[in-house]
């Protein structure tokens, strides 16, 4: 129980250290990194994050998230700058390195080729009067004054501070350039999101035979096409597939129960006449909102006043729109 005890002390211990390491980062949050914010959005290159170590899988994920909220971003690795990388910095680009220290071996013989070739130097570091920190022309302060484990030697708040510092300048740049959720749909498009945002009923009803009858269908045809469709619907066309109504799964369940007599009921008599539709270039999310509005769970699909298709909730649910 002693040793239980201890370990949660711990895991609250650096978890309480390194949020209050991000608030001191807040409270230092200035003009600078206002200017820093203003000098990438107008310039028209890319961001290149470099560094070394664990900076350099921070660096990663910020890029990761750079691009994915429309600032394009790449990642050099600092021991691979000196051995050909530093060939993917282009007139126009600003480079972000990030380091603890700011004064690590790699970082001093890569921060004069990274100025020789006349861009944006930005240091994202801790100690400002460190060797990055002087040759930067804007500092990011990723303070960290104490690393999270005991002995001070583990990249664990220093590394935290730095990917919420980026986080925040992604932030800061994707809200000044007016980013909005379709945007971030079409740089995710396999993700549920992005789905939300593009997909539409005519990317569905298409997955599925129609089922469909004439007015002059019997009940067992009716029943016969709503099995064999597998839709738990059937829709009811006139000339020129003009929607005349639909019979569903329960529409013939409650027929089942109230008539003795089943074979005399005629299609007329059990259909309905004013059936939800939806357009086959309505977005699925609108079809998703109509189900849980009225809690059904199929549309019928219409194209210029034409029935075409059905849309079913359960394949809202196989495009993670739910």
């Amino acid at each position: 129980m002693k040793l239980s005890k201890n370990i949660q002390s711990t895991a609250k211990k650096v978890l309480s250290q390194e949020a209050e390491a991000i608030l001191r980062v807040s409270d230092g949050i200035d003009s600078e990194f206002e200017a820093c914010v203003e000098h990438l959005l107008a310039s028209k290159g890319r961001i290149v994050f470099t560094g070394i170590g664990k900076s350099a899988i921070i660096a990663q994920k910020i890029v990761a998230t750079m691009n994915s909220t429309g600032t394009p971003a790449l990642f050099m690795h600092a021991a691979d700058a000196i051995h050909g990388d530093l060939g993917m910095i282009q007139d126009g680009d600003a480079v972000i390195c990030i380091s603890k220290s700011g004064d690590t071996p790699e970082i001093k013989v890569l921060v004069p080729l990274i100025k020789r070739t006349g861009v944006t130097l930005i240091a994202m570091v801790s100690n400002k009067q460190s060797y990055l920190g002087q040759q930067a022309d804007f500092i990011l302060h990723a303070l960290a004054e104490q690393e999270a484990d005991l002995m001070n030697l583990a990249p664990t708040t220093s590394t935290t501070v730095a990917l919420a510092l980026g986080d925040a300048l992604a932030v800061c740049l994707l809200e000044c350039k007016g980013f909005t959720a379709q945007d971030f749909a079409k740089y995710h498009p396999g993700g549920a999101l992005g789905k939300r945002m593009y997909l539409k009923v005519s990317d569905i009803y298409p997955q599925h035979d129609f089922p469909v009858i004439t007015p002059a269908a019997s009940i067992q045809e009716a029943i016969h096409e709503i099995s064999s469709k597998r839709l738990g619907a059937t829709a009811i066309v006139g000339e020129n597939n003009q929607l005349v109504g639909i019979i569903t799964d329960g529409d013939v369940r409650r027929m089942l129960e109230q008539h003795s007599n089943w074979s005399e009921i005629q299609l007329a008599d059990m259909m309905n006449r004013t059936p939800k539709t939806i357009e086959a270039d309505a977005f699925a999310t609108e079809a998703l909102a109509i189900m849980q509005s009225l809690n059904i769970t199929q549309l019928v699909v219409t194209e210029n006043k034409k029935a075409v298709g059905f849309v079913h909730l359960h394949d809202l649910l196989k495009e993670g729109i739910v």
